[in-house]
């Protein structure tokens, strides 16, 4: 396996390291980096479990090669809040109960995330849209739709 260096600004931080030329970046962020919110479920970039953003952009990590990210800004569920202060869309989850087993959370998060980035004030039917990539088992997405929505018309 041939390594090479790489430069990875993840939440705010700058990590060097050296890394497979084939390794994909769910594993750089969690087996190399410790970023243990960033979730495997299906590896085949098929439930969202994985996603982050680069550069702004949600992407799967399960599919993503990191060699591929270098030098990008890449934020993961870790990096939402700020100290003790959750991300507005972070709140919601929390208070419409859009958390239950909580594997896909993160995923789903970083997936509403970039939705409200891209549209601030998406209807109901975009919310549906824009989260589509990502799987949740647990709550019947109505919830999920909820927090969105309730971030979407400024709520915290």
């Amino acid at each position: 396996m041939q390594k090479i260096p790489a430069t990875f600004f993840v939440n705010g931080d700058r990590y060097d390291l050296m890394i497979d030329t084939h390794a994909l970046l769910l594993e750089v962020l969690r087996d190399d980096l410790g970023f243990k919110g960033v979730h495997e479920s299906c590896g085949e970039g098929d439930c969202g479990a994985c996603t982050v953003l680069v550069d702004g952009v949600a992407v799967l990590s399960c599919l993503t090669l990191a060699a591929a990210v270098r030098g990008k800004e890449i934020v993961t569920i870790e990096g939402l809040a700020k100290g003790s202060d959750l991300d507005p869309i972070q709140n919601a989850f929390v208070k419409h109960g859009a958390i239950q087993c909580g594997y896909c959370t993160p995923g789903m998060v970083m997936a509403a995330k970039n939705l409200l980035n891209e549209n601030p004030h998406p209807s109901r039917e975009e919310i549906k849209k824009g989260l589509a990539g990502n799987l949740c088992r647990c709550t019947g997405y109505n919830k999920i739709i909820e927090a969105v929505s309730d971030v979407a018309k400024g709520g915290k």
